[in-house]
């Protein structure tokens, strides 16, 4: 009896210490279950292409809106927006990302506030810049050609489809 009672009180004290470590044990088979997809995607035998998600909006796009403009405005200034609440009607917002695989790298993202049908204010990671410190784009030069006046005629007046015709007829 006294054996059994030593052995349920040493069971249990083990037992008891073991939960202790139950997290540790969760966490190193966590990564023992990262070890073989990363060495994968180090040893470049997987495929892992460039993912571009939401609206790409550049700072000249940015820079082209102005207080006051209508949301067709806008609209036509940025594109749709990725997201629009229903609960936050006045309330544009452009997410964008871009990452190898699963993993982004590049988080944008702006929001637009309206008031009414009226723009009142830019959020996020572009802003619209003063006029002084906007880059302007180089005009597009127009060459002109003068026209093609025609070949000298050498005293020939026949064309080269009329000689082969006769050539074939003849």
């Amino acid at each position: 009896m006294r054996k059994s009672l030593i052995s349920i009180c040493a069971t249990l004290s083990l037992l008891t210490a073991g939960c202790s470590t139950f997290d540790d044990i969760g966490d190193s088979v966590d990564s023992a279950a990262n070890v073989i997809p990363e060495a994968l995607d180090s040893a470049g035998l997987i495929y892992r292409p460039t993912i571009i998600q939401g609206n790409i909006v550049t700072q000249e796009q940015v820079n082209g809106l102005k207080p006051g403009m209508s949301r067709r405005q806008v609209r036509f200034v940025l594109g749709s927006p990725t997201l629009r609440d229903v609960f936050h009607d006045d309330r544009w917002d452009y997410p964008y990302t871009e990452g190898v695989g699963s993993n982004p790298d590049e988080y944008k993202y702006l929001s637009i506030y309206f008031e009414g049908d009226k723009l009142v204010r830019v959020t996020g990671d572009l802003h619209p810049q003063p006029e002084s410190q906007q880059e302007t784009k180089p005009k597009a030069s127009v060459v002109t050609v003068p026209d093609y006046d025609g070949y000298e005629s050498k005293g020939d007046e026949t064309s080269w489809w009329q000689k082969t015709k006769s050539w074939i007829m003849d």
